[in-house]
């Protein structure tokens, strides 16, 4: 009896069979070429034309490359091995690739600029990426200072001064003049300018500056303190700071590289700290000005109104010439501020003033009621700006802000015409200057314009990708 029962049992399956593969006919590249190709007759035709256009240029253009020669030291030297035949002249990339890459950098030293290119992908890891440890950051905040001395050379102790003497000012403000105007202008003063000239003599001053503040605060009175270092006060030792000064100028600890001066940082190297440097100031800068156009007080709106104006209606090329021959004129005689901080200040003013409408278009997209909302929790306005109306405002003007970040980059390249060596200067000058390479064209701008189209299409790629993440309005 039981042995009939238990062969009663049912079956029943555990596993489930793999699924087949869709047919040809409504998956795979068979589907995508129906859908995206020749999904109509007129896209039929399209694609036809199209395939058609691409072929020919393939097939001339291929000669071209098959017979490209190498390793000749001039163009004369290709034209007798190609001996009329079509073919490029790749010799002139395999001679002058360093100056196009580094300018009239010292060959001996290419290994700091390379390091630096690898530290500043560590360093804007966390911010293009918020899934990464926050921790992160604070490389970022030292990573300016430490590319500084990487690629200008000096003391490594000039831009681990400037860095504490940065932090010091942010301290002070914080503690002791945040509700005073002039004292923060006063730190910020100390900070940026004494401190560029007489950085240990700066910072002593900041301090100075602080034990003022507080003493003001601690008896009410206006008083300068002058602090007293053991039984010496700080005045009778400043000549002991000076010759400290010089000391730590030189070589202590090994920790000094070979000067480099700005005339010899060129090439692609040039464009890329142009465009990160300005891309990195223009658009916390941008998002000031736009913020303060949209402001209810008539001085900093009518400010920022006429700044945004002025300089989206004046060229690019104008500014960096202002920049060369004028901006000099608006620093102190003794700061003698070099070219390429000039030409920084010029391009960031003018992206920021694009990046400023941009970003204004973003903040009048928003509903009113999103305004309304901060206003109902109770938050003041830093914060509603922060907490709700900026970060809907900035992912609304990615592709915009992406869009002037690529032409800033591109725009770099106008720094040739006031003779700044830039990747095109190079090109323009010393390699199609130079007898040897002349009358040779296509190799060297199509190698520029690789380049350029790398660092633009990764550009374009992780915007579109941090549109993707962000885009959470229907999900």
């Amino acid at each position: 009896m039981s042995d009939n029962t238990n062969n009663d049992v049912s079956y029943v399956r555990t596993e489930f069979l793999e699924p087949s593969e869709p047919p040809m006919a409504v998956g795979g590249p068979v589907k995508w070429i129906k859908d995206n190709l020749f999904s109509s007759w007129f896209n039929s035709i399209l694609t036809v034309i199209a395939l058609y256009f691409i072929i020919r240029i393939a097939v001339g253009v291929y000669p071209w490359f098959a017979n490209s020669v190498w390793g000749t030291d001039g163009l004369a030297a290709c034209r007798e091995i190609l001996d009329g035949a079509t073919g490029a002249c790749f010799s002139i990339l395999q001679e002058r690739w360093n100056q196009m890459l580094f300018g009239f950098y010292p060959s001996e030293e290419y290994w700091r600029p390379i390091v630096g290119l690898i530290l500043l992908a560590v360093a804007a890891a966390p911010v293009l990426f918020w899934t990464l440890p926050r921790q992160l950051l604070y490389f970022t905040g030292i990573y300016p200072f430490l590319a500084y001395w990487l690629v200008y050379g000096g003391s490594i102790w000039f831009p681990i001064l400037l860095l504490v003497a940065l932090c010091l000012s942010y301290l002070a403000y914080a503690r002791f003049v945040k509700s005073s105007f002039v004292g923060a202008i006063a730190v910020f003063i100390i900070a940026f300018s004494v401190l560029m000239l007489n950085p240990l003599g700066g910072l002593l001053s900041l301090v100075s500056f602080v034990a003022t503040q507080l003493s003001q605060l601690l008896g009410g009175g206006d008083v300068t303190v002058d602090l007293i270092i053991g039984d010496r006060r700080l005045s009778d030792l400043m000549p002991l700071f000076g010759y400290l000064q010089g000391w730590l100028d030189g070589s202590f600890l090994g920790l000094a590289l070979p000067e480099v001066t700005t005339r010899d940082v060129g090439g692609f190297m040039l464009n890329m700290i142009l465009g990160t440097i300005c891309v990195s100031l223009s658009i916390p800068l941008g998002i000031v000005l736009a913020l303060g156009r949209q402001s209810n007080l008539p001085v900093i709106k009518g400010f920022c109104v006429i700044f945004i104006e002025f300089i989206r209606g004046v060229p690019l090329i104008t500014l960096l010439f202002v920049a060369n021959v004028m901006l000099a004129y608006f620093f102190p005689a003794e700061s003698n501020p070099d070219l390429i901080l000039r030409v920084i200040i010029m391009i960031t003013m003018f992206s920021a003033a694009y990046i400023a409408e941009v970003i204004r278009g973003g903040l009048a997209a928003l509903p009113r009621g999103q305004y309304e909302a901060g206003d109902s929790l109770g938050l003041d306005y830093p914060q509603s700006m922060r907490l709700i109306i900026l970060p809907q405002a900035l992912k609304i003007s990615i592709p915009g802000i992406v869009n002037v970040a690529v032409g800033l980059f591109k725009d770099t390249t106008l720094v040739s015409v006031i003779s700044m060596f830039d990747l095109v200067g190079i090109i323009r000058g010393p390699i199609l200057g130079s007898t040897q390479w002349t009358g040779i064209y296509w190799e060297v701008f199509g190698f520029a314009a690789l380049l350029f189209f790398v660092v633009c299409y990764g550009i374009s790629q992780y915007s579109q990708w941090l549109e993707r993440q962000l885009a959470t309005d229907h999900r």
